[in-house]
C-alpha cells in the first residue's frame, strides 16, 4: 500500500473515534467477509482473530503463524477502500521488542489500527507494567514506521473466571485502561462487559474512547451512544454465524439427502460482482 494512502486512512480511523457518534465496526475473516461488509456501507473494517485463525485451520490465541496472520491481514486491506484494524491478540511476542518487531510486521500489511490485550489466554492477567510496556512498544514501531495507528487496548478483566467482585473489576479496568492510555493507547476495550450501568461507570471516568464487544443482551447503539460509548466491536460473531449456517444447511443437507437448504439470500452472480467491480 502507498505510505501516504495508509496515513490517510489512519488520520480517517482516528477521526471516526468520536465519542457523540459510536463507530459500529463488523469483523472480518477473510478478503471475501470484508469485501461484504465494505459493500454494507460501514466506515471501517476490523478483523477478528479468531476468525483469521480459524481461516487458516488455526486455533484463536495465537496458533497461526504471524506471516500467516500478515499475510491474510494484507489480504483484507488489499480488498477494500476502509481502514482496516487487525486484531493482534497479544502481539505473537514474549518481550516488548518483540512485539515492536511483529507490529511492524503488521503496519507493513497497510492496517490504520490495531487491537492489543493484556490476557494470558483467558486465565491471567500481564502484570500491569508489562502490559504498558508492550504498548508502549507497539507505539513506538507505529511512530518507526511513520503510520498513526490507533492502538486500542484490551483489558481482560471480565474474561476472567469468576472471582473478583463487579467492584474489583471495574477498579481494575480503570487503573489499567490509564496505564495503557499514558503508554500510548488510544481506546480502551473492556472485552466481555456488557452490563449497561458498568458500561456507563467506565466512560464516566476513563478520558478516551471506550470499544465494548456485541452480544445478544448488549444495549442497541442509541443507548451506547446515550451513555458515552465510541466504538462497536462483533469480534468472532459474524464469523460464528456464517460458520454456524453453512454448517446447518450441510447437516441439513446430508440427513435429508435434499437440498432445499443450499438457498441463499446472496448469491454466487452477487459474491461474484463484488471482485469485478471496477
Amino acid at each position: 500500500m502507498d505510505k501516504n494512502s495508509q496515513i490517510a486512512k489512519a488520520e480517517r480511523f482516528r477521526a471516526l473515534h468520536d465519542r457523540r457518534t459510536p463507530l459500529l465496526l463488523p469483523n472480518a475473516w477473510d478478503a471475501a467477509s470484508a469485501r461484504v461488509f465494505a459493500e454494507l456501507g460501514f466506515a471501517a473494517i476490523a478483523t477478528t482473530s479468531g476468525g483469521v485463525a480459524w481461516s487458516l485451520g488455526y486455533a484463536d490465541g495465537e496458533a497461526a503463524p504471524l506471516t500467516e496472520v500478515v499475510a491474510a491481514t494484507r489480504r483484507i486491506v488489499r480488498t477494500t477502500s476502509l481502514p482496516v484494524t487487525a486484531d493482534f491478540e497479544s502481539g505473537f511476542g514474549n518481550t516488548p521488542e518483540a512485539v515492536k518487531v511483529n507490529v511492524g510486521a503488521i503496519i507493513g500489511a497497510g492496517v490504520a489500527g490495531i487491537n492489543l490485550e493484556d490476557g494470558l489466554h483467558h486465565v491471567a492477567l500481564r502484570e500491569i507494567d508489562d502490559a504498558a510496556r508492550r504498548v508502549a512498544a507497539a507505539r513506538k514501531a507505529a511512530q518507526d514506521a511513520g503510520v498513526p495507528i490507533v492502538i486500542n487496548a484490551r483489558v481482560d478483566v471480565w474474561m476472567l473466571p469468576p472471582g473478583a467482585n463487579d467492584a474489583g473489576r471495574v477498579d481494575e479496568a480503570v487503573r489499567r485502561a490509564r496505564a495503557y492510555l499514558a503508554a500510548g493507547a488510544d481506546c480502551v476495550y473492556p472485552i466481555g462487559l456488557a452490563d449497561r450501568d458498568t458500561i456507563a461507570a467506565l466512560t464516566r471516568v476513563i478520558d478516551a474512547p471506550i470499544n465494548v464487544g456485541v452480544r445478544p443482551g448488549l444495549p442497541d447503539m442509541a443507548e451506547l451512544a446515550r451513555i458515552g460509548v465510541a466504538r462497536v466491536s462483533t469480534a468472532t460473531r459474524l464469523a460464528a454465524v456464517a460458520y454456524s449456517a453453512a454448517r446447518d444447511a450441510a447437516r441439513a443437507m446430508r440427513a435429508s439427502g435434499r437440498f432445499d437448504a443450499l438457498g441463499a439470500a446472496t448469491g454466487y452472480a452477487d459474491l461474484q460482482r463484488l471482485f469485478t467491480k471496477t
